[in-house]
Parts: C-alpha cells; sequence; structure tokens
C-alpha cells in the first residue's frame, strides 16, 4: 500500500516539474530529470520487493 502511494506522489511530481510554465522556463529539464531518477528507483524497489 505504501509503495503504490508513493509511486503515484512521485508519478505527480514528476508532472508538475515540467518546464511549461513561463516563470519556469529557465530552469530547463533539472526538476524533472531529478525526479524521473527518483521514479525509477521507487520502481525498481517496489519490482524488487523491497516497498
Amino acid at each position: 500500500m505504501l509503495g503504490t502511494i508513493l509511486l503515484i506522489l512521485l508519478i505527480l511530481m514528476l508532472v508538475g516539474a515540467l518546464p511549461t510554465w513561463p516563470h519556469s522556463r529557465s530552469w530547463g529539464y533539472y526538476p524533472s530529470g531529478t525526479l524521473s531518477i527518483l521514479l525509477i528507483v521507487v520502481i525498481v524497489l517496489a519490482l524488487s520487493g523491497r516497498i
């Protein structure tokens, strides 16, 4: 249950970090790249049964 909630939360954070708004265009893809790495780590941990 905790893994599912964590996965959904990270997916929402990933969508929220996309630089589509005028104030965040200069950020580039740095925030979404960091969250993508976190998402991959959580998916790997969930598939291996550690979460």
